[in-house]
């Protein structure tokens, strides 16, 4: 008798496994994509996690995974060799461009191409299309009795260790600049109209590639303007010295006028109208001391009159208790010192004796209400620029 052998049923496979052919790993494709078409060094992650995913689960790819770390490996290195190489063709590049743009530059703008680094105290020079806040413009130095865009009044270097921030930055530079723009044209009657004050500054940026310098100068873009502006301390007689030091503290004391309308800041108008009378003060005893001189006696002997006028007025200002009081003080003060008086003076100095526009209001006094009066540099407006920070100030 025989019997049927027993049925064999096949192992059952093993947990996890479905069947058909085993699923490929996407890390292991995407490592060898990657590696040759986008990022290498994320190649060499995505085979490095292709082959521990296939290691556990046994999925497919594990040639994909080796081919995909060796071809990020390489193209990893090639591209760390590559950087350099490039880097240095860009710049030379671009200072193959910044040639041809200084040539083209040349063509176009008198003077001599020089590093901003260059330049001095005294010193002229041009920038193309007279732009003086134009980012990093290019400097040619000329000789000051030709046509030129500015002139260089200070030159110095800050002595910090640290970037002090842009707004100090902006105050230190404007502050300096006009210190620096007085001592070198110390009669601003002498200034034209169209002369302003600008500065070049570290930013932030060049800061950090040893940029210190703060250049300050005398800007004439607007104008076909020769000859120096200078006529500092050396290029003046003590007298005159002497006599424009005493003036310019009282153009100081006109430009310390409170910016608030009387009413809202009366004590502040008190204030000023005290400082005015010091100023004034020290102007009339400076004229004392020359009464003796015969080509100055005479003017000095009026304004010494009206300077007396004039500080009775600003003492009653000073104690003034309501708006109305305190304009009318104000009123007489002006009154008393027409700026005809110090152009007289002035011309007996043998100093300008053009009146300055910031100078003559609508009646031709000086320190008119409402005026803003006082000399350029008092109460600056700034406009920063771009790149080392040029920047220009109304004078």
């Amino acid at each position: 008798m025989t019997t049927q052998p027993p049925h064999h049923w096949p192992a059952p496979p093993p947990q996890g496994y479905a069947y058909g052919p085993r699923p490929l790993n996407g890390f292991a494709l995407a490592s060898l994509l990657v590696g040759l078409l986008c990022f290498p060094p994320l190649g060499i992650v995505f085979a490095i996690v292709a082959l521990v995913q296939i290691g556990k689960s046994g999925e497919r790819g594990k040639a994909l995974a080796v081919w995909g770390l060796a071809v990020s490996l390489v193209m990893s290195l090639a591209v760390a060799v590559a950087l350099p190489v490039l880097g240095r063709a860009l710049d030379t590049l671009g200072e193959r461009s910044g040639s041809r743009r200084a040539a083209q530059l040349r063509e176009d703008v008198e003077g001599t191409l020089v590093d901003a680094s260059e330049l001095r105290l005294g010193h002229c020079f041009n920038v193309a299309g007279g732009d003086l806040l134009a980012e990093a413009p290019l400097v040619f130095r000329i000789d000051c009795a030709e046509v030129h865009d500015a002139e260089v009044t200070s030159a110095t270097s800050m002595s910090e260790q640290t970037f002090p921030g842009a707004e100090r930055m902006r105050n230190t530079a404007s502050e300096d600049c006009w210190s620096a723009q007085d001592a070198y044209a110390m009669d601003t009657w002498a200034l034209p109209a169209y002369a302003e004050l600008y500065y070049f500054a570290p930013s932030r940026r060049s800061w950090s590639y040893g940029d210190r310098r703060i250049v300050c100068v005398i800007g004439t873009p607007d104008r076909e303007h020769r000859g120096s502006l200078r006529n500092d301390a050396g290029m003046l007689t003590p007298e005159q010295v002497a006599f424009l030091k005493v003036m310019k503290e009282v153009d100081e004391a006109l430009g310390k006028q409170p910016d608030e309308e009387v009413a809202d800041a009366l004590q502040a108008y008190n204030g000023w109208a005290w400082t005015m009378d010091a100023a004034l003060g020290a102007e009339s005893r400076f004229l004392d001391t020359v009464k003796g001189r015969p080509e100055l006696a005479g003017p000095a002997g009026v304004q010494r009159e009206r300077l007396e006028v004039a500080r009775l007025a600003w003492q009653q200002a000073e104690r003034a208790k309501t708006e109305e009081a305190f304009l009318d003080a104000w009123d007489r003060a002006t009154a008393a010192l027409p700026v005809e008086l110090e152009k007289a003076l002035r011309g007996a100095y043998g100093l300008s004796t053009t009146v300055p526009e910031w100078l003559v209001g609508p009646e031709g006094d000086m320190g008119h209400e409402g005026e803003g009066s006082g000399p350029p540099g008092t109460s600056p407006g700034t406009s920063p620029g771009p790149a080392r920070s040029p920047s220009r100030e109304s004078a």
